[in-house]
């Protein structure tokens, strides 16, 4: 069986530093940053556009109207929004990784994008305010009078982009396989229970 894991998070959850620790210990592929990489060479659209894809859908009824929009000065003939483009753009890099690849991919709505690979493990870390509050300052250098605003705003922003390009609920656990507060265990700790899990769960079909 493939070693193939989506990696969903909360912003200041650790998130994305577990999911490169699973990475370097089960010896496969990481992909973040990397998929921004891709989408730039595929799409021909700036880095900061693409980097910026996701925190745009801090205001959800914002974000749907511009999705609506096509793309260009809005009466382009061009029949896609950007932010159409760019989910699409991703879409496909995605799909291309789970289909040929091991790996472990980090947010994206990689769980829905992967939904139809039986092989493909969903999960989601979340932590307490208090910690990710923490998290934010000592490790992402935010600012102590701006990091609750912050953390909302990104996990207003994750939440808006996934809802409504997938129609499910972000954070649901029915969409995942294994949930974890990473507020009770060490990154590196949690990282290893994330591997005896891959190394342990029972794939079921249909």
């Amino acid at each position: 069986m493939r070693k193939l894991i989506t990696i969903s998070r909360e912003y200041g959850s650790g998130g994305r530093i577990i999911a490169q620790l699973v990475a370097e210990k089960m010896g496969i592929p990481f992909y973040d940053k990397e998929i921004i990489d891709m989408a730039v060479e595929k799409s021909g659209l700036s880095r900061e556009i693409i980097e910026t894809a996701e925190l745009r859908a801090k205001s959800s009824l914002s974000y749907s109207f511009s999705s609506a929009m096509s793309f260009g000065d809005g009466f382009s003939t061009e029949p896609m929004s950007m932010n159409e483009k760019l989910f699409i753009t991703q879409f496909d890099i995605i799909r291309q990784i789970g289909e040929t690849n091991e790996g472990v991919i980090v947010g994206r709505c990689a769980d829905y994008v992967l939904k139809d690979i039986p092989s493909v493990t969903n999960i989601f870390i979340y932590a307490e305010m208090e910690d990710r509050i923490e998290r934010c300052i000592s490790q992402y250098g935010v600012e102590p009078e701006k990091v609750e605003k912050t953390i909302k705003d990104y996990d207003k922003a994750r939440a808006n982009y996934y809802n409504y390009h997938t129609s499910q609920k972000w954070g649901a656990y029915q969409n995942y396989n294994l949930c974890l507060n990473s507020s009770y265990i060490t990154d590196d700790h949690a990282a290893d229970l994330i591997v005896d899990f891959m190394n342990n769960r029972i794939y079921k079909e249909g």
